[in-house]
C-alpha cells in the first residue's frame, strides 16, 4: 500500500510512508505529520489510509527527533524544526515525478496542527491545508499579521536561529494518571488514557518523554499573527469541549476568522481524542469530511 521514503531536513532524515493512487497519473498528495511526541503508528496512519482509499495520495512522517525521523536531541519539539519539516516535505515531492507539484496540500493534528497553519502562510506552492483540533494556544496574542511579518517569518523559516534565547519546558512525561506526584506536559486523564493506548502498542516507537522549546528572538512562532497570511483553502476542524487547555475554543475562532483564504470551520464531538479513536462514528465523520474537503481542492 506504501513505500517507505526518507528526505533530509536540518541535517536529519526524516523517515515516513508514501501512498500513491494505482493510476499512472501526476497524482495530488496530502504531507502529514502527527501531533505531540506522537508517532504516524499512532491513528495518523488510519487517517492516511482513509485518504489514500478516497484516489489522494499521501507522504505521512515522523517530525524531526521524533519515532523512525533522525535528529537530535530525540524527544524534543522546536515549532520553527516541525514548520521545515513541512517546507521540506513539499519540496520533496515537488521533485518526485509522479507527485502534481500544483497539488499538494498540508494536513496536522493538534500541535502539528497549529504548525501546519503556520507553515500554509509562508510555505510556497501549499494547495490546502487541514488543521486537526489545531493547538492554537490558551489565550489570544495582540500580534497583527502585516507584509512585514510574512517577510520577517519567512526569512525565520529559511535562515534563522530556532535556538536563540528559547527556552525549555522538561524533558518531563508526555502524560501522567499522577499529576500530584508525577506531572507531565499533558495533564488531562483523557490524554493519559489515549497516549497509553496507541503508544504501548508493539513498534509504535512512542516513548512518555519530551521537550517543548518556546523560541525567543524577534520573530514569534506566532499562528495568531500568521493567519491572515494564509493563502491557500483551509478546513479547521475543532473539538466540542476540547479539554487541552492549548485548544482553546475562543483562540481557535479568532484564528479562523483572520483567516482571509476560502476557509471551512469544523466543530466535532469528543473533545480532542475522540476523532483519534478509530474505527468508529466521530473517526468515520472527521475522516469523510477531510476526504470532502481535499477533494474538492485537489481533484477539481
Amino acid at each position: 500500500m506504501f513505500e517507505c521514503v526518507e528526505f533530509p531536513s536540518e541535517g536529519a532524515l526524516l523517515r515516513g510512508r508514501l501512498y500513491l493512487p494505482a493510476e499512472p497519473r501526476r497524482s495530488p498528495c496530502v504531507v502529514m505529520a502527527h501531533g505531540t511526541s506522537a508517532t504516524i503508528t499512532m491513528v495518523a496512519d488510519d487517517y492516511a489510509r482513509a485518504f489514500h482509499a478516497a484516489g489522494l495520495g499521501v507522504l505521512l512522517y515522523d517530525h524531526r527527533n521524533f519515532g523512525a525521523s533522525g535528529g537530535e536531541p530525540r524527544q524534543e519539539i522546536n515549532p520553527w524544526s516541525q514548520a521545515r519539516g513541512y517546507r521540506d516535505a513539499v519540496g520533496f515531492l515537488k521533485n518526485d515525478a509522479r507527485i502534481d507539484p500544483a497539488r499538494i496540500a498540508i494536513w496536522g493534528d493538534s500541535y502539528a496542527g497549529m504548525i501546519a497553519l503556520v507553515s500554509g502562510a509562508i510555505v510556497d506552492g501549499v494547495a490546502a491545508i487541514v488543521a486537526q483540533i489545531p493547538a492554537c494556544g490558551e489565550r489570544l496574542s495582540s500580534t497583527a499579521g502585516s507584509a512585514v511579518i510574512a517577510n520577517d517569518l519567512r526569512r525565520m523559516l529559511e535562515a534563522g536561529d530556532t535556538d536563540a534565547d528559547a527556552t525549555r519546558i522538561g524533558p518531563l512525561p508526555v502524560v501522567s494518571a499522577d499529576q500530584i506526584n508525577a506531572p507531565s506536559l499533558l495533564k488531562p486523564i483523557q490524554a493519559f488514557r489515549w497516549f497509553m493506548e496507541y503508544g504501548g502498542r508493539h513498534g509504535s516507537r512512542w516513548e512518555n518523554k519530551i521537550t517543548r522549546v518556546a523560541p525567543g528572538g524577534t520573530v514569534s512562532f506566532d499562528v495568531y499573527g500568521a493567519a491572515p497570511l494564509v493563502r491557500a483553502p483551509t478546513l479547521m476542524m475543532i473539538g466540542h469541549d476540547d479539554e487541552m487547555v492549548h485548544c482553546a475554543r475562543e483562540v481557535q475562532e479568532a484564528v479562523f476568522d483572520r483567516i482571509l483564504a476560502p476557509k471551512t470551520l469544523v466543530e466535532i464531538e469528543g473533545g480532542h481524542f475522540g476523532l483519534l479513536w478509530p474505527p468508529g462514528a466521530i473517526f468515520n465523520r472527521a475522516a469523510s469530511l477531510q476526504i470532502e474537503f481535499l477533494r474538492a481542492h485537489l481533484l477539481t
